[in-house]
């Protein structure tokens, strides 16, 4: 098992955000932690990151209680941006190939080619959506174990957001594993190999996507609306 949330609970102000969470995550497949906003989405991945502390259970990352090394096999595209404006497309490239040991830097000038990202660009001249393609190239550029995408079409267009998914699903290593959580459910689902439905604070439903497709006779997205009446 490549990660395990056994019992995962966090409190904030002593309100239950995450409410005994259990959830098992394989290699080699597509996940979508789906959700709409503010239902414990983003917690449960700061988490997983080791950014936030548990109240209690424990989370497993090959067998062993996630912190430092996990860090080293995890790649996390946050769901807001961290780049410093001042710095050039190229100096960050360069930064994380130095911090990152897995960093493959001919995939991301590709990448920057393929987005259409200019590398003697300065961050503070690119868009929104612009930044967030750049945060995607860095995250898929790394050779991890898995990768965690916390909403990662919110900033782009319609038109561009099949572009973005078709760059994740070709770029990740091969028997690694991707977590994408989004409340986007129709523009992703296509990609996915397993869904998570989460709820204020609780996983209500995991489930093989096409089965569950083929169960309900519906789309992910159609089945979601219905469950939680969107």
């Amino acid at each position: 098992m490549l990660l395990e949330c056994k019992n995962v609970t966090k409190k904030f102000d002593n309100k239950k955000v995450l409410d005994n969470i259990n959830l098992k995550i394989e290699k080699g497949k597509i996940y979508g932690l789906l959700g709409k906003n503010g239902v414990g989405k983003s917690t449960l991945i700061k988490l997983i990151n080791d950014l936030l502390t548990l109240d209690e259970g424990e989370i497993l990352f090959k067998g062993k209680p996630i912190g430092v090394s996990s860090k080293s096999h995890i790649s996390y595209l946050p769901e807001r941006t961290y780049l410093d404006k001042d710095m050039k497309v190229e100096s960050v490239i360069k930064y994380f190939e130095e911090f990152y040991e897995d960093f493959n830097t001919k995939k991301a000038y590709k990448l920057l080619k393929d987005l259409d990202l200019d590398k003697d660009k300065k961050i503070s001249k690119m868009s929104k959506g612009m930044q967030e393609k750049l945060q995607l190239i860095l995250v898929m550029s790394r050779e991890a174990d898995l990768y965690i995408l916390d909403e990662p079409l919110g900033g782009v267009d319609p038109a561009t957001r099949d572009y973005i998914l078709d760059t994740i699903l070709s770029n990740f290593k091969e028997g690694s594993s991707v977590i994408i959580s989004t409340h986007l459910i129709s523009d992703i689902e296509r990609i996915l190999d397993n869904v998570i439905f989460i709820d204020k604070g609780k996983i209500v439903l995991t489930e093989d996507a096409d089965k569950l497709r083929e169960k309900e006779k519906s789309s992910i997205d159609e089945i979601f609306r219905r469950s939680f009446k969107c």
